[in-house]
């Protein structure tokens, strides 16, 4: 990939390198093999169309955040798309925790569940090709996001590409196929930006590419509609965590000229949990220092919430 000479290397997904990861046992249908041996068929139908639904979940102190809101997400996703992943909700968990077991890990890790329909007779998109159960892959590693990073602040860039509407690609599915998000992030690092932000099509703010995108105005919270954003789980408990704190927050649409005069921005995700905005087209955030008075206090809430602070 192309990118210009001042492209940042930050993003929302930022985490230390950590050498351990170099030897972890992914697990692949019912087995753990290391990860330069964890290999898929290229008949499967993630790889051939991107035909699957996927879960990141994140290990703190023992606990996995959210596990049940995200094994729900993940079930809702594959009944929506008519597949059978072929276990139950413990099953799923079962999964998930016996990767990070397997590996040691009790804190500052990360997991992706990833299933897909299932190897096909053939390389097309007919789901009826598939000739066998779906194929159930879990990747676990060692992810603990990167202070500084989170402190600085992103540099947000507003994509030409816009969030879609659920007749055309539903974002509530965590889909495999990703390709319009990619597109997005592409010309935010192409414009030197860390991550894209994407309208609706209505031209409101809706979503950035990988993460839920929020906004502080008059000490009032602001986030998008819902409508055309991604069914984000540390979105709706960053929403909770507000309201039982007694802070006013508006769901609905919201313009660029609203987003600029913010006086504090942020992000919200699995990994990152809430990473500050500092820069957004080339505007200073508040100032452009990094998190806010608002932006820390909804930080340390959720910190607090997922058991990282007493």
């Amino acid at each position: 990939m192309q990118t210009s000479p001042q492209a940042s290397k930050t993003s929302s997904q930022s985490y230390l390198p950590d050498d351990r990861n170099e030897r972890v046992l992914v697990y692949v249908n019912g087995e753990f093999v290391p990860r330069a041996e964890a290999r898929i068929s290229v008949f499967d139908a993630g790889y051939v169309c991107g035909d699957g639904v996927w879960e990141g979940v994140r290990l703190v102190r023992g606990n996995v955040v959210s596990f049940d809101a995200h094994v729900e997400r993940l079930l809702e996703g594959a009944r929506t798309i008519q597949m059978d992943i072929g276990l139950s909700r413990e099953q799923i968990k079962a999964v998930i925790t016996s990767t990070f077991e397997k590996n040691g890990m009790t804190d500052g890790a990360h997991a992706r569940l990833m299933v897909t329909r299932g190897v096909k007779k053939t390389p097309n998109q007919d789901p009826r090709f598939v000739i066998g159960g779906p194929t159930i892959v879990c990747v676990a590693e060692h992810k603990v996001v990167a202070a500084e990073a989170k402190k600085r602040g992103l540099n947000l860039f507003t994509s030409t590409v816009r969030c879609s509407t659920p007749d055309v690609f539903d974002l509530r599915l965590n889909s495999h196929s990703r390709l319009n998000f990619i597109q997005a992030l592409i010309q935010a690092i192409n414009a030197g930006a860390d991550e894209a932000i994407m309208l609706d099509p209505m031209g409101f703010v809706a979503s950035c590419n990988s993460t839920n995108f929020f906004i502080v105005r008059n000490g009032a919270l602001w986030t998008s509609s819902g409508k055309y954003c991604f069914n984000g789980i540390t979105r709706a408990t960053v929403l909770r965590l507000a309201r039982e704190a007694c802070m006013p927050v508006f769901e609905g649409d919201f313009t660029l000229a609203d987003m600029y005069n913010a006086e504090e921005a942020f992000v919200t995700g699995t990994l990152g949990g809430i990473t500050p905005v500092s820069q957004i087209d080339g505007r200073a955030i508040g100032g452009g220092g990094g998190s806010g008075v608002i932006t820390a206090r909804l930080d340390a809430l959720y910190r607090q919430y997922i058991g990282q602070i007493e």
